[in-house]
């Protein structure tokens, strides 16, 4: 411990320090599941701020140095298992077993001084403002554009759905209008942050469409579309599998339930969309064949589980969604991404246009086929959207 304290000590004084990561605690009343520290400057003076995270909040405390080594002290000793100090120089992590400590030196994870401005503004894609009516209107920010408390979890997760998007955003083309369909949008609160940051960010001409089948829902979106000025944005009263699709460039559907989000990849397929997002939800087709089937008996000590099966329903339920997209072309890639207190759901397919050759397409066939046969699964919903 003091070793380890003393190397806190020396990296400040050196002007090495990185940051601090406090993890895995110790008893199960522990809240915080994490601390995060790092160093800042506020009015000239030094200090480390510690981010103590919590299930669904971050609560921010800046100490001056040598109260903050008094609370590493406490947490480290009595509340964590483990604290990692990073430095240019090396990184070096305490381990607590027991009654005792054991500390390792390893080679420096990160080379590169963070910034000590602890009022930077954050490079977001979406900020909040009063400029912003239509964040208003969806209820996300007052009057006077600051994001209301109760909205704070909505505001992080659709700002943070924009900067996934925005990495795959370049790929589209820049010469024309950009043609998107939200699939199952619900109250819009993607659709308008993607419309506002293509056309008004990126200053992009675009021509978004929210497909939801709620009747309310699609007359209120349209009404807040056309009070925020948003001539390129509209939305749709439809099922997901009867809307029109045609020559889309981007197509996303999040938390379409059960075979919604493969009607969505079927009509982003042959919409020929350049880019396809998906956050799949309800696998409940799959569980059903699986239940119903015969999987292979080395299964049996897993899915006589009800969880068990559940979480395996929805990973081979989604991989043979990306089976899908790769066989029509796409790259893929699965990813996670922060979900708010509304949904555990927390994996997002992207894919992304390219080619594939014959001999690809056969050896993603076999896949599919020995991956269904392995969970005694007859056909996936899918599969009926199966054509070239």
């Amino acid at each position: 411990m003091e070793e380890f304290i003393s190397q806190i000590d020396k990296s400040l004084e050196t002007n090495t320090f990185v940051k601090i990561t406090l993890s895995s605690p110790l008893r199960k009343d522990i809240d915080v599941r994490n601390i995060y520290i790092k160093q800042v400057e506020i009015k000239g003076e030094r200090k480390l701020s510690f981010t103590y995270r919590y299930q669904k909040r971050d609560i921010v405390k800046n100490y001056a140095f040598d109260e903050a080594l008094a609370n590493l002290r406490k947490h480290i000793g009595e509340e964590y298992r483990f604290a990692t100090l990073f430095t240019t120089a090396g990184d070096f992590v305490l381990q607590h077993n027991g009654n005792h400590f054991k500390m390792k030196q390893q080679e420096a994870s990160i080379t590169e001084l963070p910034s000590l401005n602890h009022d930077r503004n954050k490079n977001r894609k979406l900020e909040a403002s009063d400029g912003k009516k239509y964040l208003h209107l969806l209820g996300i920010t007052d009057a006077n554009g600051n994001v209301n408390p109760k909205s704070q979890d909505k505001f992080r997760q659709i700002t943070h759905y924009i900067e996934i998007l925005s990495s795959h955003i370049d790929t589209l083309p820049t010469d024309r209008t950009i043609k998107v369909a939200d699939m199952g949008s619900g109250k819009g609160y993607l659709t308008f942050a993607l419309y506002d940051y293509l056309v008004n960010t990126l200053k992009c001409k675009a021509d978004v469409t929210g497909v939801e089948i709620r009747h309310d829902m699609v007359e209120l979106c349209n009404k807040f579309a056309t009070e925020s000025g948003f001539v390129g944005l509209h939305f749709a009263e439809s099922a997901i599998d009867s809307y029109n699709a045609d020559k889309l460039d981007m197509l996303i559907a999040l938390h379409a339930c059960n075979t919604a989000t493969d009607d969505a990849l079927a009509k982003g397929v042959y919409a020929g969309a350049q880019v396809i997002v998906a956050a799949p939800c309800c696998q409940h087709q799959i569980r059903n064949e699986m239940e119903n089937g015969e999987p292979n008996e080395i299964l049996s000590p897993i899915l006589r589980h009800g969880i068990f099966m559940e979480r395996q329903a929805e990973l081979v339920t989604d991989s043979i969604r990306v089976l899908y997209l790769q066989y029509h072309g796409y790259k893929t890639k699965v990813v996670e991404f922060i979900s708010d207190a509304h949904t555990h759901k927390n994996v997002m397919i992207i894919a992304t246009k390219s080619s594939i050759s014959e001999e690809q397409k056969q050896k993603i066939l076999a896949q599919l086929e020995a991956l269904k046969t392995f969970f005694g699964i007859k056909q996936h919903y899918i599969e009926t959207k199966w054509q070239e």
